[in-house]
């Protein structure tokens, strides 16, 4: 992360020697003073579709939104923002440009220009390197709001056309863990492997805060449930790399685990599985279409909300959150269908019995007491949720006995090296 960020930094001064559209005179002034800048406004508002729709139908006949996204529809991770993009915008009546395969580098800031350029209002990217990017056209073109999901420089850029965007994940990946772990519990109880053998596997992209918060979170769903889980990670170094998620799939059935997930956006992981016979917990869809022995279930992001959100607000000519963080509220953390001839008996009824309790603050996920980190509890914790460059951490994450995930910004800033979960490698790009 810390590499990534640097190097995202880098190339930030580099491109701003670089132009398109209309610019300023002057560049935007330096600001003295970093933590009078920081302002943490973080929201899971929605609008009203029909209300919208018909109050405000001049204005979104009006509006134009352009989408980049890092892959095309053949990336699970880019299919669901796609998907959701089009569902919105049809939704509201608006029309809207999509632009697939845009680079984490300076085809990004060609697009969003372009886009900008084809008269868009709103300007919207999918990927965590697209943010130095956008901030740079956003500067620029100061009359188009610019959305970037995954991002976390948005409170502390202090841009009024610049915002960032997320949802609750954690919350999903941890009801796919609970799944999880009953299966494992089915597993011992059949005799297929003993409580000692309940390891699970779990594919992640890079080493940084968001996957680091997507394979705890699911370690803590399925321990909730079985104590005895264990899991090792393994990195593919690449959002969406078939090769490498495949190789890292195998790499940890071959280590002893019996059920695998994963951070990663192709089928890689999931056809290693279907072909080991090993249970599979995707990301960001089913894949019982081509995994139908061994998928049990899919968390993902329905980002169709937060459309709709950024649509209205720009069409009614109102505020966009700085930070946005959908939730189960909201319906922006969801999971797939039940595969119920792989999931075990009763899962059904948990998930629902443990959603309840997570909407209701009963369940934390983060809660402070389940885990521990070198074999001590964690009372205190400071987070790097600013992300200037120095890594100092400076805010306190354990609020009321948990770590308060996606509460200060939207994008997850749990970066715990919590006991149970065992790193084969690492990658931080």
């Amino acid at each position: 992360m810390k590499k990534m960020r640097a190097l995202l930094l880098a190339l930030a001064m580099l491109v701003a020697l670089c132009s398109c559209g209309s610019k300023k005179e002057e560049p935007a002034p330096e600001v003295e003073d970093r933590d009078a800048a920081v302002v943490f406004e973080n929201s899971s508002e929605t609008v009203d579709v029909t209300a919208l729709v018909k109050d405000y139908a001049d204005q979104l006949s009006k509006t134009k939104v352009g989408f980049i996204f890092l892959h095309d529809e053949n990336s699970t991770y880019d299919n669901n923002f796609m998907a959701a993009g089009i569902e919105a915008c049809d939704s509201l009546g608006v029309e809207y440009i999509l632009k697939t395969n845009i680079p984490e580098g300076q085809e990004c800031y060609e697009a969003a220009c372009d886009l900008a350029d084809s008269g868009c209002n709103i300007v919207f990217a999918d990927s965590f390197g697209h943010e130095a990017y956008m901030i740079q056209a956003a500067k620029e073109y100061t009359d188009v709001q610019f959305c970037h999901a995954t991002g976390v420089k948005a409170h502390t850029e202090g841009l009024s056309n610049y915002h960032n965007a997320f949802a609750s994940i954690y919350e999903a990946r941890y009801l796919a863990g609970v799944a999880a772990g009953l299966k494992l519990n089915e597993m011992i109880d059949d005799g297929k492997i003993t409580a000692e053998e309940a390891k699970m596997g779990y594919v992640g992209a890079y080493t940084y805060a968001e996957v680091i918060s997507g394979y705890t979170s699911f370690y803590l769903g399925a321990k909730s449930v079985c104590p005895t889980v264990t899991v090792d990670v393994t990195f593919a170094g690449s959002g969406y790399d078939e090769t490498a998620e495949k190789e890292g799939a195998q790499k940890l059935i071959d280590n002893g685990g019996v059920l695998i997930s994963q951070h990663a956006d192709s089928m890689g992981a999931p056809t290693a599985c279907e072909t080991a016979g090993v249970p599979n917990v995707s990301y960001n869809g089913s894949t019982i279409a081509a995994c139908p022995n061994t998928f049990l279930v899919s968390s993902r992001i329905n980002w169709v909300p937060y459309m709709q959100y950024m649509i209205g607000k720009t069409a009614m000519s109102e505020k966009i959150s700085t930070d946005w963080t959908g939730n189960l509220e909201t319906a922006s953390v969801q999971l797939t269908d039940l595969n119920e001839a792989v999931a075990a008996a009763g899962t059904a009824e948990k998930l629902a019995e443990v959603s309840k309790k997570l909407s209701s603050g009963e369940v934390k996920v983060f809660d402070a007491a389940t885990f521990t980190v070198n074999g001590e509890k964690v009372s205190t914790y400071l987070a790097d949720i600013n992300d200037w460059g120095d890594y100092t951490g400076e805010t306190e994450a354990i609020v009321n006995g948990a770590f308060a995930e996606s509460s200060n910004r939207s994008a997850p800033a749990f970066d715990l090296r919590i006991d149970g979960i065992t790193l084969l490698d690492e990658f931080y790009g």
